[in-house]
């Protein structure tokens, strides 16, 4: 394993794929990988692009990762596709969706998956992240699928959320009213060339400009800018990628990259906190003869649930109480 990082912080591509296949697939021994890699990160801009299906967020990134190898950066893309129900893996696969960077090494391109819940980003994709900081990119982009909590989670993950817009879309400006406006540091309208894209730039600006849904510990301080792009010819994305330059500078300016590192950890760390004690408490459900045989009593009106949960969780509570008394 100490190989394998040592490969991957010497820059090897390889390394880095079975690094982020290890990850993804929770492969004995990754948890000590990211670990290791940890200590090496920290100069990566994660960038978050999020939006409703049909947006154009592929197109969009493509673009941005071409736009930032002309600059000379290189770039690392984390693509979030609905898990297969059958196979847990993702549905549309490592298919081709960077076509402007095909055959470029500088860009690490990897189609993940959203692990069961359509929603649900993964911790996968945060140590994703950590490999691909390590290994020294300096742009790392997650794009999701754009339905249901990945938009929430993903502002743990990404220093800035630009979310695409459609034109002429009244359904996802009502759907940004019911929560997904807070979590927008800028948002792009999208194919900006066709009917309806200047009364959609005017209804986000209308609601940005009352406050909707805003939230947050800098939403007084940062105004998201409304961009208009057209991804398939380029248009805006050197626009877009002003918008995202001024936000990164304003978290520095401001101090809320910080503060927005810490509000990460404290999330990662109960996630992986609350996975670990599940996967405990699973074994002592399991050592006791599984749940079924609990089901059976509350069936039958001899027990209930909380009393079940508290006499499989009372041996975890008394070695925390045992431990706190020490």
């Amino acid at each position: 394993m100490s190989d394998l990082v040592e490969d991957l912080l010497a820059g090897e591509h390889r390394a880095l794929a079975r690094v982020i296949s290890k990850i993804e697939d929770r492969s004995p021994g990754y948890r000590e990988i990211v670990s290791e890699l940890h200590r090496h990160t920290g100069s990566a801009d994660v960038i978050g692009v999020t939006g409703s299906p049909g947006a154009g967020k592929s197109t969009l990134v493509d673009k941005v990762a071409a736009t930032y190898r002309e600059r000379g950066e290189t770039v690392g893309v984390i693509a979030i596709d609905p898990s297969s129900p059958f196979t847990g893996g993702a549905v549309l696969g490592d298919r081709i969706r960077m076509g402007s960077n095909a055959g470029d090494m500088d860009v690490f391109f990897r189609s993940m998956s959203a692990r069961g819940s359509l929603g649900g980003l993964s911790t996968a994709t945060t140590d994703a992240v950590t490999a691909l900081d390590a290994f020294g990119k300096d742009r790392v982009i997650i794009e999701t699928v754009g339905a249901g909590q990945n938009e929430i989670d993903i502002v743990r993950t990404a220093d800035t959320v630009a979310v695409l817009v459609p034109p002429d879309s009244g359904d996802d400006v009502q759907m940004l009213k019911a929560g997904i406006l807070e979590i927008a540091d800028l948002f792009a309208v999208n194919k900006a060339d066709l009917d309806g894209a200047n009364r959609t730039v005017q209804q986000l600006k209308e609601m940005l400009h009352y406050g909707q849904g805003r939230a947050g510990s800098d939403a007084d301080d940062w105004e998201p800018p409304v961009i208009e792009t057209i991804a398939d010819s380029g248009e805006g994305v050197e626009e877009f990628l002003a918008a995202v330059d001024d936000h990164l500078d304003y978290l520095d300016a401001s101090g809320q990259r910080e503060a927005k590192q810490r509000s990460r950890y404290a999330a990662e760390i109960r996630a992986l906190v609350r996975a670990d004690t599940n996967d405990l408490l699973e074994a002592e459900l399991a050592q006791r003869g599984g749940i079924e045989a609990y089901v059976d009593e509350i069936v039958a009106r001899e027990s209930d649930p909380y009393t079940v949960t508290e006499e499989i969780v009372a041996p975890l509570r008394e070695c925390l109480d045992a431990r706190g008394e020490n």
